[in-house]
């Protein structure tokens, strides 16, 4: 007999908190050694874990906003359903990644966003909830994040205008 999991039971038992750009998150995982400054790009200020881990829960209607980070991110399915990543290239095409388990449709256990992408997610239609995981080296800091502002980044993106304020929180 198999038990369904309930939004409620996932955040409770992981003891997620709400995240910034949306959703529910818990820090499973942040590296004990870490990297001095001047052995990373220029891009990062101070030093950095080598790297991190989360889960991330979106339940259907909610979104991740678009945003950014200085790292590489791989994402890793866990249940639930499909997610969508949407991932900006920088010559304006847009990706978009279906992280799941039914891959007789296309989707996938895991996919890496390149550093510095504007990406955003949210659950696919039809589905409760999307329970991921996030692995981020250097290790994710919040002062390597920066959220999208809808309209900065349709001047950037002129193409892809209505997505990016549909997931878009500012």
């Amino acid at each position: 007999m198999t038990l369904e999991l309930t939004i409620d039971q996932i955040v409770a038992h992981y003891q997620m908190l709400p995240h910034p750009e949306g959703g529910y998150y818990k820090e499973t995982y942040r590296s004990v050694e870490w990297i001095h400054q001047h052995g990373l790009p220029n891009r990062f200020e101070g030093n950095r874990y080598f790297g991190t881990a989360i889960y991330f829960l979106l339940d259907q209607g909610n979104f991740s906003a678009f945003h950014r980070i200085k790292s590489d991110e791989t994402w890793h399915f866990y249940a639930g359903q499909a997610l969508e990543i949407f991932v900006l290239q920088e010559n304006g095409e847009l990706q978009m990644i279906q992280l799941g388990n039914q891959l007789q449709v296309g989707e996938t256990f895991q996919a890496t966003v390149p550093a510095g992408a504007w990406f955003a997610s949210r659950p696919a239609a039809n589905t409760a909830f999307s329970l991921v995981g996030c692995t981020v080296a250097p290790g994710f800091d919040f002062a390597d994040f920066e959220l999208a502002k809808a309209e900065e980044l349709v001047e950037e993106f002129p193409q892809h205008a209505n997505l990016i304020r549909e997931l878009c929180r500012i």
